[in-house]
């Protein structure tokens, strides 16, 4: 037995309407921003799925410092991964939304006998995400 019913991850950033827009672009997802009179006021937004169910959060944080990765005296924290089927077409697509490619690339080049690739970016707020291309998921 599961003790909750439904959860979903919420990111600290400086402007959840930017970085929601940036998430959207990546996974499709709509943008969900409770009323507000003026954008300085939005301090959380949603990214739902089809049946409107949260999937992501962004929320205001004042005086927010983005993690330094891959170390640093602001730790990663945390990341997230997106599974593509074309690692170079995704990597173009996420580079014109406005995400940054890391030098450090823990997971490139990938290796004969690895089932995986995965390549490290920073969205617009600084966090670290991971494109990952697998194999066997084809």
């Amino acid at each position: 037995m599961s003790l909750i019913r439904y959860m979903y991850a919420a990111i600290d950033c400086p402007d959840p309407i930017e970085l929601a827009n940036f998430y959207s672009s990546v996974t499709g997802l709509k943008v969900n921003v409770p009323l507000a009179s003026n954008k300085d006021e939005v301090v959380w937004v949603e990214l739902k799925d089809s049946n409107d169910e949260t999937k992501l959060a962004f929320q205001k944080i004042p005086n927010y410092r983005p993690p330094t990765w891959p170390e640093g005296d602001t730790p990663q924290q945390s990341h997230m991964d997106f599974f593509v089927d074309d690692l170079d077409l995704v990597e173009k697509e996420v580079l014109k939304l406005g995400a940054v490619k890391t030098e450090f690339q823990p997971g490139s080049p990938i290796k004969p006998d690895e089932v995986y690739e995965f390549r490290v970016y920073l969205d617009p707020a600084g966090h670290p995400f991971c494109l990952i291309n697998n194999k066997n998921l084809k």
